[in-house]
């Protein structure tokens, strides 16, 4: 079975996103796709999966979409279907940020192809900014790249906003370039950074994603593996399967390491949230974690669960 992987976003108005969000489940349900899918008046958002062909006439509806004509997206491939289901929702952001106002179609930093970017984030003249989530950054980033510790995109204009006052103390006006994990949010970062009147801002066209798939390891500026929003949890150069799994409590990456500590419980909880969860968010995940059991002695797979991945 071949299952292709696609991450896809497009900011174009949509008037009516209640019917887009009816038309798109219809067309993905009929091309077999399984993913996430957000839409909102800004535009739409998702990461989809389906064998073969069916992926192409996914992503044929989407293009046909209001607006949606040059929609770009990056391709991958999975071991296996890394969704269990197909969920298109309505949101008020397809990724959301919280300032009003902020149009990447109006506004926006000067994107830079992966074959450009060593070259630029080289420049000591250059501030290098992961816009994702600390845990994002905790298992890769790009060589000299700053960690904003966010830990919801939510966090970022506020610790921009503080970060851009260290600069101006310290007399510098550098050019900034900024990344993610396939483009989006940093479409929404630059268009922000550029409404808070910085001129020379950059961001990576087509994201980590974009750069793994096409700079060769050998010349890369990035280390360690990039966290994606399925079942495959992490991908390195080449969007080779990363050597991640999820934990149930946190939705956070799982190293092996993390797994030997004695704080992991399977399907509960790992070292970053072992003293965060409630007795019935425990009481909870155990009874889950029990019926995964009892699916996988039967030989079944229980929905929601992805294989534990070998420790090779």
């Amino acid at each position: 079975m071949s299952i292709r992987v696609s991450a896809f976003y497009k900011f174009t108005p949509i008037a009516d996103p209640g019917a887009i969000r009816v038309q798109v489940e219809a067309a993905l349900m009929a091309a077999g796709a399984k993913g996430t899918v957000l839409v909102a008046r800004e535009g739409i958002n998702g990461t989809i999966a389906a064998e073969g062909s069916g992926l192409n006439s996914a992503m044929a509806a989407l293009c046909a979409l209001p607006g949606c004509a040059d929609l770009e997206w990056k391709e991958s491939h999975a071991e296996a279907m890394p969704f269990w289901r197909l969920k298109v929702r309505l949101k008020r952001e397809i990724v959301t940020m919280g300032v009003p106002d902020t149009d990447p179609n109006q506004l926006v930093g000067t994107y830079v192809a992966p074959e450009d970017w060593n070259a630029l984030i080289s420049d000591p003249d250059t501030v290098l900014i992961d816009t994702r989530n600390d845990y994002e950054y905790a298992i890769g980033t790009f060589d000299g790249a700053i960690d904003p510790e966010t830990e919801t995109f939510r966090d970022f204009p506020e610790w921009f906003r503080n970060f851009r006052q260290q600069l101006e103390e310290q007399g510098r006006t550098p050019r900034i370039a900024m990344f993610c994990t396939g483009g989006i949010r940093c479409e929404k970062a630059t268009s922000f950074v550029k409404a808070e009147g910085i001129d020379e801002v950059y961001h990576l066209k087509g994201g980590i994603l974009k750069y793994l798939e096409t700079i060769p390891e050998p010349e890369s500026k990035w280390r360690g593996e990039c966290f994606v929003f399925d079942q495959r949890v992490s991908v390195g150069h080449g969007l080779e399967l990363g050597s991640y799994d999820l934990c149930h409590g946190c939705k956070r990456p799982v190293s092996h390491a993390d797994r030997s500590d004695p704080r992991f419980e399977e399907g509960i909880c790992c070292p970053a949230c072992h003293d965060q969860l409630t007795d019935a968010q425990r009481t909870r995940f155990a009874e889950r974690q029990k019926q995964v059991d009892l699916a996988r002695q039967r030989g079944q797979a229980h929905i929601g669960r992805a294989p534990a991945k070998s420790s090779s």
